[in-house]
């Protein structure tokens, strides 16, 4: 009796790890869509080397703050490469919570190259275009403004390279001040065969 509770406890783990799995790849899938559905982001899938998108980051804070989410890096068009983690801790006045979903492009082979080295870190100065209703944004990972209107699957946006990358994010709930990425800290790895 005992083998067979052990037994369908570990198949019911393995059902639970794929389900769970399978949700993970769907957020993904779903992040993917919204990125090619919202305004200018969307050019970005035909132009670009490669992308690393993040379903969902959490952050919050008072007065020191931080951040983090797990993404997938990819390759021209749509090849997943790779593994990605992200965190971020910042000073200064700050408080309050959000969770968005965030898309970085990259434009050439050597921008590529360089976030995926296994450590890469944004400037203090990066900034990411907001795709949420209403809100205004800096663009790229600093430069260029840009504004946004109605929803994630149907904001209007702007954005360019800057220093071979650029950085969109959707805000999917919370309420904080600022679109900032800069401290941004990844860490990459190749995927696993």
């Amino acid at each position: 009796m005992k083998k067979l509770q052990r037994s369908l406890a570990v198949v019911a783990g393995a059902a639970l790890l794929l389900c769970t799995a399978v949700s993970w790849a769907d957020d993904f899938t779903e992040t993917i869509e919204l990125f090619k559905e919202a305004g200018a982001s969307k050019g970005f899938f035909n132009t670009s080397y490669g992308y690393a998108v993040f379903p969902g980051i959490g952050k919050g804070g008072f007065v020191v703050g931080g951040a983090h989410g797990n993404g997938r890096v990819y390759k021209k068009g749509g090849v997943h490469v790779g593994d990605v983690s992200m965190t971020q801790v910042s000073l200064g006045f700050q408080i309050g919570g959000e969770a968005f979903r965030e898309i970085i492009f990259f434009e050439d082979e050597h921008s590529f190259n360089e976030f995926n080295k296994g450590s890469f870190e944004f400037g203090a100065d990066a900034t990411a275009v907001a795709i949420t209703a209403g809100a205004e944004a800096s663009a790229g990972t600093t430069g260029a403004s840009a504004g946004a209107s109605g929803g994630q699957r149907d904001a209007t946006t702007a954005g360019k390279y800057y220093k071979g990358m650029v950085t969109f994010i959707i805000v999917k709930g919370g309420a904080m001040a600022g679109v900032s990425v800069g401290g941004q800290k990844f860490s990459s790895k190749p995927k696993s065969s």
